[in-house]
């Protein structure tokens, strides 16, 4: 057993709660710009005073709806400013807020606001109103439902605020001022990737924590003045702390719904950071190299590429030699200053979770000048429980414990975690709440290592440990990180639970395969169905299972793949809003395919 922590740096008062900083940068710094929107296609700035008094005029409207202390309000919308409005006027009534993918189904929302026993909910769409509406019967607690997006022209936010008018100043600060550190902030529901989606309860002291820990674990990030854009959905709890984070570090916080327009959007807002989950960057990456490729710029790119990845690998021997300062020197200016202008032109560093990166894309984009600060936590653990950082970052791990955190490794491999970011427990659920927190730790299910200075190395998940019928444990996770990394590769699987090898089922990106056609003298608008048996094809995948054979040994690696005609979506089922693999759906909805993989 290997145990690593992090003292904490500052404790969370009694009577604190996560909507003094609204209050606080309103009354310190009035005029200080903390967010920006989207008008009529324009950024238009918001102060923190201007900020403050919408929260506070909608909190007012919630409290006039009749809402008390402690009740749930479902919260289903796009990453938007009228999120993060919300959010804060939900807990500034004395409210528990309920976050809602707005990709969830009719059952997935009826699910999570019976289960929560919602009171209200603020929705988006007409289509989202009316998933909730035909589940409405249903859920007999559920009273008042307001829209974003209203087509009479009264929005939620115009709504709530003329409700709110007769509401005084101090019945708000009485409501605000009620609710303690120890209660209940949020339900997050877990993605469901094995059944029934879990409520995990975090107070606001958990998330106070992990905004605290943050400011630690960056602080040339976390600065007044600099800027994040989000487009990761604020359902999910990584996306939500940073919007917190800024909103508490007077960062200014910008948001953006549609990842079509994402560079764009990125041009016009130069934040000097971004959050993406580790797809993001792969496709960044796999983007950039096929426009390479394609304007017949491919050698450049290739060699760019190597010399990114050797140059960060020579920074963590503390040693980069004479000639490759030049060619890094000589790239900077013809590929890398490009790839950065990609994102912004300002951004200097991004932070990711979700899922591992992988050594190289990790070691290429500090290479290109834009260090992806990787870390490691849960929904449970109110997002980051471990995280690289500039001072301390070592590739291929996801860092140290954050401040105020421990870690440990138990006899099994498993990970546990233990400090004031661990959720209370599940709601309503006493008994997976008895399985997942013992004496204080929280049992993760994931597998990993701590080495000698603290750093954690997720190896797989314990559930999904592959056991082959010769009896060798086998980590998917391993051979599919490295699996994805190939630009033709969108989504896989590996399968061989029983069986005497190891197989993997493989789906083609469809934003790269229409270059691979043109590239390989192939039929335009031909079909992924249409090609599985094609020679060209089979080889290049063949090739992306050769290379990540050589992370495993030989009993652990592939021996057959199999290429599906279409891609795992959460629309089919197949990936959870988070973009994680439901693989019981999988296995199900492909059992013939797997079968072929083993038929002689």
């Amino acid at each position: 057993m290997r145990e690593f922590s992090v003292p904490a740096t500052a404790a969370v008062a009694d009577d604190e709660n996560l909507t003094d900083m609204v209050q606080a940068n309103a009354e310190r710094f009035a005029t200080a710009i903390g967010l920006r929107r989207r008008i009529d296609g324009a950024w238009v700035d918001v102060t923190t005073r201007q900020f403050a008094d919408e929260v506070s005029a909608v909190a007012k409207g919630l409290l006039a709806a009749g809402l008390r202390t402690g009740d749930r309000v479902g919260l289903m919308s796009k990453t938007r400013y009228e999120w993060s409005l919300l959010d804060f006027a939900i807990w500034s009534a004395g409210l528990v807020s309920v976050p809602i993918y707005e990709t969830s189904s009719a059952d997935q929302v009826e699910w999570i606001l019976s289960d929560s026993g919602a009171k209200a909910a603020i929705v988006e769409t007409t289509a989202h109103r009316a998933a909730l509406d035909s589940v409405a019967a249903r859920l007999p607690e559920l009273g008042n439902v307001w829209q974003i997006d209203s087509d009479s022209g009264h929005d939620a936010v115009d709504e709530l605020t003329a409700k709110g008018r007769d509401i005084t100043d101090d019945q708000l600060r009485a409501a605000r001022k009620g609710v303690r550190a120890s209660d209940t902030a949020t339900l997050i529901y877990t993605s469901g990737t094995t059944g029934r989606p879990k409520g995990c309860e975090l107070t606001h002291a958990n998330l106070l924590s992990e905004l605290r820990s943050a400011m630690v674990a960056f602080p040339e990030l976390m600065q007044p003045g600099h800027s994040v854009l989000l487009f990761l959905p604020l359902a999910h709890v990584l996306a939500r702390v940073i919007a917190l984070s800024s909103i508490y570090a007077r960062v200014t916080l910008g948001h953006t719904p549609d990842v079509r327009n994402l560079v764009a959007d990125l041009a016009s807002f130069r934040p000097d950071f971004v959050l993406a989950v580790p797809r993001v960057f792969e496709k960044v990456y796999n983007t950039a190299k096929q426009k390479a490729h394609a304007e017949g710029k491919g050698r450049i790119f290739d060699a760019a590429e190597q010399t990114a990845v050797a140059y960060s690998q020579a920074l963590d021997t503390g040693s980069v030699g004479l000639g490759l300062k030049v060619k890094h020197a000589v790239f900077d200016r013809l590929v890398y200053t490009r790839l950065r202008a990609a994102l912004g032109g300002r951004c200097d560093a991004a932070v990711s979770g979700g899922a591992p990166l992988g050594e190289r894309l990790a070691h290429f984009f500090r290479g290109i000048g834009v260090p992806v600060l990787e870390g490691y936590g849960l929904t449970e653990t109110s997002a980051a429980a471990c995280v690289n950082t500039r001072a301390a970052y070592k590739v291929g791990t996801v860092g140290r414990p954050v401040a105020g955190t421990a870690v440990r490794i138990a006899d099994d491999g498993e990970i546990l975690i233990k400090g004031s970011i661990v959720f209370r427990g599940y709601w309503h659920n006493e008994a997976a709440s008895a399985e997942a927190l013992s004496d204080g730790w929280f049992h993760t299910g994931d597998i990993g290592e701590l080495d000698n200075e603290g750093f954690l190395r997720i190896t797989g998940r314990k559930k999904e440990i592959i056991v082959t019928a010769g009896g060798k444990n086998v980590s998917p996770a391993v051979l599919e990180d490295r699996l994805r990394v190939h630009p033709l590769i969108s989504q896989c699987m590996v399968v061989g639970d029983k069986q005497p090898f190891i197989g993997v089922l493989v789906t083609i990106d469809p934003e790269f395969f229409p270059a691979w056609l043109s590239a390989n003298n192939k039929p335009a608008g031909a079909s992924v169905a249409g090609m599985i048996d094609d020679p060209d094809l089979n080889r290049e995948i063949q090739a992306a299972v050769d290379e990540a054979n050589k992370a495993v040994s030989k009993a652990e690696s592939i021996r057959k793949f199999r290429i599906l005609p279409v891609d795992f979506t959460e629309a089919g089922g197949e990936m959870t809003p988070s973009l994680k693999l439901r693989r019981n759906v999988v296995a199900k909805t492909y059992a013939e395919d797997i079968a072929l993989i083993y038929a002689k």
